[in-house]
């Protein structure tokens, strides 16, 4: 079959088979169909979305492209979680010892931060000496030893995602469900999950900017999953403002850490975290309802028992684990507090403004490939529904970097938005979607 055909069939709001979609994407790995076909896929897809079975499809042979991750010598119900990305969004750090504390086996393979959005794996290199970069061997043998492992992901894994999103970004087809949900179902499957839970974030500080994006974002993927054996729930939670109080990785590693040893600053991250954390135990046969599991979580949080397989995590990944008792041995760039000119209650954050700023600083990157610096962010010191008053702290910055300082204080003043009357303090939870359908809070 020609790709030109493929092409008008999709063009004209046609339903491509499972086979032209596993042979456009095979072709287009092997270099046998130019970057130009491809992109006029992609707007035609763009244009015409896909079907439910075209979008599982799609996964699959996006998933089918590269080396596929056999967990099945690992026992136990391997359950996966993934976030659409947001600001300081530390779920991570503190889900994965976490579960797998409660005896649920965590295999995480985790991206780098691109803009606004924080990524794992440089969280997790804030720790001096900690490796992310595990072969296939030391990643299953972690995993059986421990219960956990977390790893950047290859290239071999996905490489048509790989290929596919960077056509995405200049082509303008990167807001595309279709493509999204299967970007990310795709690298959740080939990474070799059982099960899967899905943090889809709605607000500001999120790809999806509204919770009726979210939810067909969410819907999508369970889809997927459904229609390819993988059992999928989708948490639709709050991007309103940053999630933590801290941007930046070295900060995001500490403030994983105080929850992780019941010195809790944002209740927020914590209560977030118990909520996915609950449905991966139940997903994962571990609890008999989210109650239960919740209440276990809580357990271990108090008991030291999720603290001491974060220090497990770091000492079989070849980390200086003394970062636990020691938090000052992280890196942390030189400090500036940044005070409000006016006082007022805080009805509104720019939350991808905040995310920028931590970007200025040097937390993260402005293009693929930048070197950061994993010492510099931002701490903020106000939440929705917060009274200011002139002359408090905002936020604290954290930089090398002080000829952009004024930059970002003067882009988290503009982001924090003040008024004379209290507001209330959004839900963090705005919903649950599964195989049984959309449940909205």
């Amino acid at each position: 079959m020609r790709m030109v055909d493929i092409i008008e069939k999709k063009r004209d709001g046609l339903e491509l088979s499972a086979d032209e979609i596993a042979t456009m994407i095979a072709g287009y790995c092997q270099d046998e169909i130019p970057d130009y076909q491809m992109a006029a896929m992609l707007m035609a897809v763009y244009f015409r979305g896909m079907t439910d079975q075209e979008i599982a499809a799609l996964t699959l042979a996006m998933a089918r492209s590269g080396k596929m991750v056999d967990l099945s010598g690992v026992s136990g119900v391997k359950v996966d979680k993934h976030s659409t990305g947001g600001v300081a969004d530390t779920t991570t750090l503190v889900l994965a010892p976490l579960v797998a504390a409660a005896g649920v086996p965590v295999a995480k393979m985790s991206g780098r931060g691109l803009g606004f959005t924080g990524g794992t794996i440089d969280k997790l290199e804030s720790i001096p000496g900690f490796r992310t970069g595990l072969s296939s061997e030391e990643f299953i043998a972690n995993l059986k030893r421990y219960n956990i492992a977390v790893t950047a992901q290859t290239p071999d894994i996905t490489p048509a995602d790989g290929k596919m999103y960077a056509l995405r970004d200049v082509t303008g087809t990167v807001d595309s469900i279709p493509l999204i949900a299967s970007s990310i179902m795709s690298k959740k499957i080939a990474a070799g999950a059982d099960k899967i839970v899905l943090d889809v974030k709605a607000g500001s500080g999120a790809f999806m900017k509204n919770v009726g994006e979210a939810v067909k974002l969410a819907e999508a993927m369970v889809n997927i999953g459904k229609l390819v054996g993988r059992e999928t729930i989708a948490v639709i939670t709050s991007m309103a403002e940053p999630l933590g109080v801290s941007v930046g990785n070295s900060l995001e590693v500490e403030e994983a850490l105080d929850i992780l040893s019941g010195t809790v600053e944002s209740e927020d991250l914590r209560h977030v975290c118990l909520a996915l954390g609950s449905y991966m135990l139940v997903a994962a046969n571990k609890a008999v309802d989210i109650k239960t599991a919740q209440a276990k979580l809580s357990e271990l949080l108090l008991n030291g028992q999720a603290l001491d397989k974060f220090k497990e995590l770091v000492a079989a990944q070849g980390g200086n684990p003394g970062i636990v008792t020691r938090k000052s041995r992280l890196l942390k760039a030189a400090m500036v507090s940044v005070k409000t000119a006016e006082s007022g209650y805080v009805i509104a954050v720019d939350t991808a403004a905040i995310g920028y700023s931590a970007m200025i600083l040097g937390a993260g990157r402005e293009y693929k490939g930048q070197k950061i610096d994993l010492g510099a962010g931002l701490v903020m010191k106000c939440r929705i529904g917060d009274y200011i008053r002139q002359g408090d702290v905002v936020a604290e910055l954290y930089t090398n970097n002080s000829a952009r300082i004024k930059e970002a204080a003067d882009k988290v003043i503009q982001a924090v938005q003040l008024g004379g009357k209290a507001v209330v303090k959004p839900k963090l939870i705005l919903g649950i979607v599964n195989a049984n359908g959309v449940e909205l809070y």
